[in-house]
């Protein structure tokens, strides 16, 4: 690797452009328009998505003048009646794609929103880094609409501005596939350029660990990133934890009824005749996409081994596809029939999928329904799932190995053991190592859950206050708003 290709110049010794303007309405708008031409039975919903995010027809002329042209855009500033302040946060993430960096970027958004009154920039938001999700927009809070078309909306002068690029590394400029580049243009431009990205193995690639390196800075989520990345090669002094943030006033247990879970799911073992829910048996609650990576083998080995139709209890799995199709039941028993598992005398524990979509709205009705939540997964970012279920008072199994480290504790959960680590067999981490958690012990504590509901309601409401403690938005806005305005103060 020759070094001077990687060269950067200190931010504080950066040339500045002379003043333009960044466009704040999204590269979406492009996308959904071509997509009539494909996606006919959508395109109502999408034209009522553009004219939702803006209400300006000359933003999307100016767009499409940007994509031809490449060039800075002029563009006559519009009178604006509300005092804000002139530098900005332009935060650049899969806003409108659902997944773990939608979710992820929202929490730092509706964090900071809460608390815009007590900083020193303005904020704005650009899609970035995954496709849109119409589905999942429709799924979004009003107020969160609301605030999308406010952000969406807001301009940001590029030699004022601080640019956050939240999204995995492949993502950043030059983008290593089709999405809006970030930064939109070359890192010079800016004041400063900052990655937001974690992994879910024990290191990073020597691309990403390239590509990192060109940030300012990089925030990972927890001291296991924080290791991980200096170890494979990003610069320490680049490397900053900036923890997730949790929506405890959204995923709070005490403003929900239970969604009904069995009219919700399909059975794909076990009998119907035991059909239960919250108020007639112990329901055990996953929520995952369907890859190898979150540890549903682990999960349906430990389950089936342990429990038959007789204990009272049934899983319930709200998954999604991943690089596969929905047919999660036949892959359930064909996997059952590969392995060997022998059907119990009594018969199965049931097992159901919902594999419909969940709106956002709706989530928290989900997590209420359950008795405890279990993800027995062989390396996680963060794992949102398991803070939302904590905010909702969930006693939670969970391995306790990668991201979940930062807040996974014998008071607050159950940190389930590793057995040991194993290679990754494939795909763009293949020969990393992630961890494989124990079968026996997976049996053990969810036995233990069911025979002792006190003390795991006990460490159900302790994750909550724990939540509360360290993740609130109102915490993390501020680590975040602090990390910002240190960064304002060298640029005056």
């Amino acid at each position: 690797m020759d070094t001077h290709d990687n060269y950067q110049p200190h931010p504080a010794t950066r040339p500045k452009p002379s003043k333009i303007y960044c466009l704040s309405i999204p590269i979406l708008f492009l996308a959904i328009s071509l997509s009539f031409f494909t996606k006919t039975s959508h395109y109502f919903g999408i034209q009522h998505l553009k004219s939702t995010l803006t209400s300006n027809p000359t933003y999307f002329q100016e767009l499409l003048g940007f994509l031809y042209s490449n060039q800075n855009p002029t563009k006559t500033q519009q009178p604006n009646h509300i005092s804000l302040p002139s530098h900005c946060v332009l935060w650049m993430a899969p806003f409108l794609s659902g997944g773990g960096y939608s979710s992820e970027s929202w929490s730092y958004i509706l964090a900071l929103d809460e608390n815009m009154n007590k900083t020193k920039f303005k904020l704005s938001i650009k899609q970035h880094g995954d496709l849109e999700s119409l589905e999942f927009w429709e799924g979004l809070p009003q107020e969160t609409k609301n605030l999308a078309v406010k952000l969406y909306q807001t301009e940001c002068r590029v030699n004022e501005t601080i640019v956050i690029c939240h999204s995995e590394p492949g993502a950043w400029y030059p983008p290593l596939f089709q999405t809006m580049p970030c930064p939109p243009t070359d890192y010079e431009n800016f004041n400063f350029v900052i990655g937001r990205t974690m992994f879910e193995t024990d290191r990073v690639n020597a691309e990403h660990v390239k590509r990192c390196n060109r940030m300012d800075y990089v925030w990972v989520p927890t001291d296991f990133h924080v290791s991980t990345f200096v170890q494979s090669g990003v610069d320490p002094s680049k490397v900053v934890k900036v923890v997730q943030a949790v929506d405890v006033d959204f995923f709070d247990p005490l403003k929900y009824e239970p969604l009904d879970l069995v009219s919700t799911g399909n059975l794909v073992l076990g009998s119907r005749k035991k059909d239960l829910d919250s108020k007639t048996g112990f329901v055990f609650l996953s929520v995952f996409k369907w890859e190898y990576r979150k540890g549903w083998d682990v999960l349906l080995k430990a389950y089936l081994k342990e429990f038959s139709g007789i204990d009272g209890v049934a899983l319930y799995l709200l998954t999604n596809p991943y690089h596969s199709d929905r047919n999660f039941g036949n892959k359930i028993v064909e996997f059952v029939e590969d392995t060997g598992i022998e059907e119990p005398v009594k018969g199965w524990a049931p097992i159901y999928v919902i594999d419909t979509h969940i709106a956002q709205v709706d989530l928290p009705r989900v997590y209420k329904a359950a008795h405890a939540f279990v993800l027995p997964s062989r390396g996680e970012g963060w794992g949102r799932p398991l803070v939302e279920a904590m905010s909702m008072s969930l006693p939670v199994i969970a391995t306790n190995w990668s991201g979940p480290t930062e807040y996974l504790t014998e008071e607050n959960s159950y940190p389930l053991q590793v057995d040991r680590m194993s290679k990754v067999m494939e795909g763009p981490f293949e020969g990393h190592l992630w961890a494989e958690p124990s079968i026996d012990k997976l049996q053990l504590l969810m036995r233990h859950v069911i025979t002792n509901v006190a003390e795991a309601n006990m460490r159900g409401r302790r994750a909550r206050e724990d939540m509360i403690r360290r993740f609130s938005p109102h915490i993390v806005s501020g680590i975040v708003t602090d990390l910002i305005g240190n960064l304002l103060d060298r640029m005056i």
